[in-house]
């Protein structure tokens, strides 16, 4: 699935005002946009292929090798992506040649894409567009969820927390073990889709692959790892970024570990809706930065009972601010799973 730049692979559909668009031989409606970020834009639409007769298999689900990536209703969501420059355009390539590695029931597939080249205009700058097709997730992610609980004052129960982390554990495992091993390095629960289903717990799917990299990396100067902090304060959120990420040793050996840290801190966040370091920035004089590199994690008052302190101990085994004894996905499946085991009982 290799990026073409045919004008006609991705062109919105002038005689419907822009409400259509095509990626490569598939037109799409667009319904309506569900959200932005910097020139990025994600729509839902329709696959107008499944309305017509003449179209055999039905749209473009007849291209998926997966068969359950077919939406019942033709709608998917499409991320449109506004690019400026060579390094964008390398940017967009690589997320298209990531997410295309893996696959996974708890890691969001990329479904189709295109990228095509445009004459740059007076009202635009920009010299490529990108649209990007998935499945699409209409709940929305753990942080809307928890928005919403956190103004109902509502909590998660305690084995919806911990089968919820099962499977984000389930889909970085499946990064972790990559030959070679690849880190998200951006987990947060504004990257977990959750979908809420009868009698089953929550399903969460991690999305947005446009940070992942091979996972291992070895610093061996003083520019390195100040490069390696300049790459992370652009792509790995800060309330959830490792401390060899904000300071970085001359020597050190980076690896998969720094997702274990984003993944306690995710935890966390499913508990009590928000990083366990985020109360720095309210603080007068308090440094986000400081409060990772020491994590220092202050517990807020939850639902009643309590979460179990078994919880909060997995957490701060998690959050270990040297990576050399943070554990690996392994080690925190095993635990996560004797904890559903204990808490299912």
């Amino acid at each position: 699935m290799g990026c073409t730049f045919s004008g006609l692979n991705a062109l919105y559909d002038a005689v419907n005002n822009g409400g259509d668009v095509w990626i490569n031989e598939n037109r799409f409606r667009i319904v309506r946009q569900l959200g932005e970020g910097g020139f990025a834009y994600v729509y839902l639409v329709k696959d107008i292929g499944i309305e017509s007769p003449d179209v055999v298999g039905g749209g473009v689900g007849k291209k998926f090798k997966d068969p359950s990536h077919v939406s019942d209703d033709g709608t998917y969501a499409m991320k449109k992506v506004l690019i400026q420059n060579d390094e964008q355009l390398e940017l967009v390539r690589e997320e298209v040649r990531v997410s295309s590695l893996f696959s996974h029931p708890n890691l969001l597939p990329l479904l189709d894409h295109a990228i095509i080249a445009v004459k740059p205009t007076q009202d635009s700058s920009w010299n490529h567009e990108a649209y990007l097709l998935f499945p699409v997730h209409m709940e929305g992610t753990l942080f809307d969820h928890a928005k919403t609980m956190k103004a109902k004052k509502d909590y998660f129960s305690t084995i919806d927390v911990l089968q919820i982390f099962r499977q984000l554990c389930a889909g970085l495992k499946h990064m972790h073990t990559f030959s070679p091993p690849y880190a998200h390095n951006d987990v947060k629960p504004g990257n977990v889709l959750i979908t809420h289903r009868k009698g089953q717990p929550p399903l969460a799917i991690l999305m947005d692959f446009g940070s992942a990299r091979p996972a291992r990396k070895e610093i061996r100067s003083r520019s390195e790892a100040l490069q390696l902090q300049e790459w992370a304060a652009e792509h790995c959120s800060a309330p959830f970024r490792a401390p060899e990420l904000w300071d970085c040793p001359s020597h050190a050996d980076i690896d998969e570990r720094t997702d274990i840290w984003s993944l306690g801190c995710t935890l966390y966040a499913i508990m009590y809706g928000v990083s366990p370091f985020e109360y720095a920035l309210g603080e007068s004089g308090g440094s986000l930065q400081l409060a990772v590199v020491n994590a220092q994690i202050k517990w807020p008052n939850g639902p009643n009972p309590p979460y179990p302190e078994s919880l909060h101990h997995f957490v701060k085994w998690m959050l270990q601010p040297q990576a050399t004894i943070r554990p690996r996905i392994d080690d925190i499946i095993i635990h996560v799973d004797k904890l559903i085991n204990k808490f299912s009982a």
